[in-house]
């Protein structure tokens, strides 16, 4: 990989680390593994609100949205 990408993604992953809350850890390693197991909940989580909503249109309609 080229450093010029490997900085981008680098940068991109530091945003969002912060962007999942506060940094925890005391080495730069254990808040990326911390950043990394939030990440993962994150994930989970967005998915579980999908399938909510998916659920609720499929037993109640397109009427529930008011479309």
């Amino acid at each position: 990989m080229k450093l010029k990408t490997y900085v981008k993604i680098r940068g991109l992953w530091r945003l969002w680390a912060k962007s999942l809350g506060e940094k925890v850890g005391e080495t730069d390693k254990q808040a990326d593994r911390v950043a990394a197991i939030r990440t993962v909940w994150w994930i989970t989580h967005m998915a579980t609100c999908w399938f909510i909503i998916l659920n609720a249109i499929a037993n109640h309609g397109w009427g529930l949205l008011g479309v």
